[in-house]
């Protein structure tokens, strides 16, 4: 089977060759990988590491600003971010606003979406991989970041007007910008691929009733565009947020990444039993203590372990437990869970 095939079969419940895999691979991580293993290019390693997914990406084209000193990431909702990768924001600037001063915020124009390459990008692939596509769209994190945490918290229950009108504009923007990129590329996409962490290590950031009250209709609206576009649905979700998952299914998401074992809740084989014949699982092997802090070895029994959990029955994909495997991931471990998942994967 091609890798498009393969990753059609999980997504419609039927069983292929064999487990499918995809790596989120940091740009670090590549550059180590490269250097290491000799191979010339990204897709070259992406082909050793048997990886049935592309991923092609939008681009927003926003004015020239120098950015304050420190500053390493403005978000194109404003927000600036200082600290290592994309950093944390530097200040809450809708934490103590009215309705009326959301509502006039400049919240960015949906035509600074570049979706210009998004076909020459997906040219190479639309035959052989199944292809991520969309925006990331991590309304919860923008939130976050535009009114802080606590103040989001506290205004859900003080002004929830606030809050539905906080992300409903972010989801606006998110909506507008992934209907342009399927106007342009959906024919090419497979799986509409999203953001948000709604966990933590020991269990949901919010109770199921504000998650279902305040975050879910957003979440549901991009699955629901996507649907529109014959499009499956792909969310990722870090955390132990096993009493969120009956309603992202009733939400009508198609798979959930990464599947994090060693948070609250999150236990393999709960996981496989209570959703595994719902919804495609993805993701499993855990990056810290297997990938990250163990060895060939140890990474072999833990993928052979994990296999016989979750390959019964389809609807899983194999792969990290987390969407961005780190520069300190050992390349050697990572090349041991590709060939381990080949040897126990096959059906």
């Amino acid at each position: 089977m091609t890798s498009k095939e393969r990753v059609a079969a999980i997504f419609n419940g039927e069983l292929p060759d064999r487990v499918p895999m995809w790596h989120g691979l940091s740009t670090e991580f590549i550059a180590k990988a490269l250097g290491e293993t000799g191979l010339p290019d990204e897709e070259a390693l992406r082909v050793r590491m048997a990886d049935d997914f592309r991923r092609i990406h939008a681009s927003y084209d926003l004015p020239e600003e120098t950015l304050a000193e420190g500053v390493v990431y403005r978000t194109v909702f404003g927000v600036n971010r200082m600290g290592e990768g994309y950093g944390q924001p530097v200040g809450h600037v809708l934490s103590d606003v009215s309705l009326s001063e959301i509502h006039d915020y400049p919240w960015p124009d949906p035509a600074c979406v570049n979706v210009s390459t998004l076909r020459e990008q997906a040219a190479p692939w639309k035959e052989s991989y199944s292809i991520l596509g969309g925006d990331w769209s991590p309304l919860w994190h923008d939130a976050i970041d535009l009114m802080g945490m606590e103040t989001l918290y506290m205004r859900m229950y003080d002004e929830p007007e606030a809050v539905d009108a906080l992300l409903t504009h972010l989801t606006d923007f998110y909506a507008a910008s992934c209907r342009k990129i399927f106007d342009e590329a959906g024919d090419l996409i497979d799986v509409f691929f999203m953001g948000n962490d709604l966990g933590s290590q020991t269990g949901p950031l919010m109770g199921p009733e504000q998650f279902e009250r305040f975050i879910l209709p957003h979440l549901k609206r991009l699955i629901d565009l996507a649907h529109d576009y014959g499009l499956k649905t792909q969310l990722h979700c870090c955390g132990g947020i096993y009493p969120l998952i009956p309603m992202l299914i009733d939400a009508g998401l198609d798979a959930l990444h990464a599947l994090q074992p060693d948070c609250h809740g999150m236990g393999l084989r709960e996981l496989k039993d209570a959703y595994g014949n719902r919804i495609v699982l993805n993701g499993a092997i855990d990056s810290h203590h297997t990938l990250i802090n163990g060895n060939p070895d140890k990474v072999h029994t833990d993928v052979q372990k994990v296999l016989a959990v979750m390959k019964p029955g389809g609807r899983y994909i194999a792969g990290a437990s987390h969407d961005w495997v780190l520069e300190q991931t050992p390349v050697e471990n990572m090349l041991e869970m590709v060939d381990a998942v080949q040897e126990f994967g096959t059906y």
